[in-house]
């Protein structure tokens, strides 16, 4: 029950980008525990636990989306963001480097930078990002996954992996940058 109440709440977000509706999820969610009890002692050990019990809800979850008939493009998920640069081209020079640096929040009370009203901005602000990226930073940041399990998990390439993650992280750190700089003025 511990494991069952641990990663649900992640296998509906992450059912929920490959079917129409929360209801939908949620019987992806029932059925790839159903699968995981069924298959339990066919589970091989050749990759973690949490990741075998995602693959098998991908796989439900793509199954039920694609007989919903309303497949959405595994990229449209990443985002709509995908030819533009994930920072302003004027913040460079001819060179590529930083014409000005990122803010620096290193003189700021700790309270300031890791208080609850900061963490409900960067909360909202993975909640911004596109499914794909959404998901893929929470795995990696909030719940401390491995590249490779969330790779696994989601059946993404190493490469498609690292952008997704690389532009989640630069979207929250803006928010973040743009809360902290509003507090210290």
């Amino acid at each position: 029950m511990e494991l069952v109440d641990r990663l649900t709440p992640s296998m509906r977000r992450v059912a929920r980008m490959f079917v129409s509706s929360d209801a939908v999820a949620d019987e992806c969610v029932q059925d790839a525990w159903l699968g995981v009890l069924q298959g339990i002692d066919r589970f091989e050990g050749r990759s973690t636990l949490r990741t075998w019990i995602f693959r098998i809800l991908v796989n439900i979850a793509k199954t039920r989306g694609q007989r919903e008939a309303r497949s959405v493009p595994f990229a449209t998920l990443a985002g709509d963001d995908l030819d533009q640069p994930t920072w302003d081209p004027g913040a460079f020079d001819a060179a590529g480097h930083w014409t000005s640096l990122p803010f620096d929040w290193r003189g700021l009370p700790e309270e300031r930078v890791s208080g609850r009203e900061t963490l409900a901005v960067i909360g909202r602000a993975i909640e911004s990002l596109p499914p794909m990226q959404a998901e893929v930073i929470r795995m990696r940041d909030v719940l401390g996954w491995s590249s490779e399990d969330v790779r696994n998990a989601l059946d993404l390439t190493d490469t498609n992996q690292r952008v997704l993650l690389h532009r989640a992280r630069a979207k929250v750190r803006s928010a973040v940058e743009e809360h902290l700089r509003s507090v210290t003025q």
